[in-house]
């Protein structure tokens, strides 16, 4: 049973007065069996992969609790079999929230326990504090404070394509964004069949929010949303309008490559039509793997002469929520597996194979002692990026309510502006104005 994304929010709303409390004790397999934990992934592949084989080690690590991944399909998906499965009593213990969907679960209050009162109840040291710069923020309440543990986390970076740069004289890549404009000529006239292209599903991930954090201009009033269940979002601010009007002039000249949300760009910049590539950093493996030419990794580009800039970019991908109704001995164990999941071991295995950065400044220092940046020197520009500087009010995420659906709305804008049908700042308003107005019904859903 899937719900629409924009169903979301009121399908959590409604639960808060049936359901808070309500939800059915998870079973063990026997009373002299270990205590079964089930965990809902987003992770397919050979990430998925890796996944399992953290829970294998967790099992094979004590006797007390078995933790069973199952796949239940993309992020979205997992959103909205999570909310089914609350909705009919039958929610697993711990599922993968993808970040869109942090502020749809932070307002539904008494569907999942805060991961910080977990630990704390069972002794675990545990603080905001102990995770790298950016991948907490995201996740933390006001008051600072996680909700839910961050996982599986990357930031976007910019890859190049080193041989089209050499053909066209340009020596390095771009710090700016004013530096890129200037290679686009050079690259055009060399033969470069695109200049720039960005996450297809993503875009508006790397080239509204990201941008936003990376240039220290707020997304959204109310702190991004951390301090207000119904902020107004600032698509039209100047910096957000000149960025989307120079990448609709690219659209323009046919020098931009995107296909909506639906079509992967990887191709794109793996297949050596695209110079540069705005992409999530756990993406890596996947461009070693499809580009035949030498590609670089660097941080992504600044707008020139901002005196804030470069900021902190915060992560993408997802975080693990405890789900409420279980028994004390079932909360036990997930404080025990999320533990786990935070050790120096599990989460520079994670990192090493799979791209994600390692989410803890324990694992980091490890890997960082262990010389593993030195071999690995693109691995460690995500870090560069989350951790640049210490988080603004402004930028330590965004905590916006139905963001999927705000994403969607962004996503059209987008569209409009590549395929030059519209201004950037027409399109940046309707988009705003459309998000505003989901913002507004999430926050009358939740009583904001």
């Amino acid at each position: 049973m899937s719900f629409r994304l924009r169903g979301s929010a009121k399908a959590l709303a409604a639960l808060l007065a049936t359901t808070a409390g309500l939800l059915p004790a998870a079973s063990a397999s026997a009373a002299s069996a270990r205590v079964t934990i089930t965990f809902w992934s987003a992770m397919s592949g050979s990430h998925g992969g890796d996944l399992v084989h953290l829970a294998k080690e967790f099992n094979s690590s004590q006797s007390l609790y078995q933790v069973d991944v199952l796949y239940k399909g993309s992020y979205s998906d997992t959103l909205s079999s999570t909310i089914a499965a609350v909705r009919a009593h039958k929610p697993p213990d711990i599922s993968m929230i993808f970040d869109a969907g942090t502020a749809t679960m932070m307002y539904a209050t008494g569907v999942y326990v805060p991961v910080y009162q977990l630990m704390s109840r069972y002794h675990y040291k545990f603080a905001t504090s102990q995770f790298i710069g950016g991948a907490g923020s995201y996740y933390e309440t006001a008051k600072d404070q996680l909700d839910s543990l961050p996982f599986n986390s990357s930031t976007p970076v910019l890859y190049y394509n080193k041989a089209l740069l050499a053909k066209a004289g340009i020596k390095s890549p771009p710090k700016t964004w004013t530096q890129l404009q200037n290679d686009v000529n050079p690259l055009a006239s060399s033969g470069a069949k695109c200049v720039l292209s960005a996450s297809g599903a993503y875009i508006m991930w790397t080239d509204m929010e990201q941008f936003a954090m990376w240039n220290a201009f707020p997304y959204a009033t109310g702190n991004n949303g951390y301090n207000s269940i119904k902020p107004k979002l600032l698509l039209t601010s100047k910096p957000m309008v000149q960025h989307w009007g120079f990448l609709g002039s690219l659209g323009k000249r046919n020098l931009y490559r995107w296909s909506g949300t639906t079509v992967s760009t990887v191709s794109d910049f793996t297949d050596g039509s695209c110079a540069f590539y705005e992409q999530s950093s756990a993406n890596l493996t996947e461009i070693e793997a499809g580009a035949k030419f030498p590609f670089g990794v660097t941080e992504l580009p600044f707008v020139a002469g901002n005196s804030k800039a470069p900021q902190n970019t915060v992560v993408g991908g997802a975080s693990l929520w405890v789900l409420s109704g279980a028994p004390t001995k079932t909360y036990k164990g997930d404080a025990a597996f999320l533990n786990f999941l935070m050790s120096p071991s599990a989460q520079d295995y994670w990192a090493t194979q799979t791209g994600y950065v390692p989410v803890t400044n324990a694992a980091f220092n490890r890997l960082n002692k262990e010389g593993y940046y030195k071999t690995h020197p693109q691995d460690l520009v995500a870090i560069r990026e989350l951790t640049n500087k210490p988080p603004l009010p402004y930028t330590r995420g965004i905590r916006i309510g139905d963001l999927p659906q705000v994403r969607v709305d962004e996503a059209a804008a987008i569209s409009n502006i590549l395929s030059g049908k519209e201004s950037a700042a027409k399109a940046l308003a309707t988009a705003q104005a459309q998000g505003d107005s989901v913002i507004a019904e999430f926050a009358a859903e939740y009583g904001g």
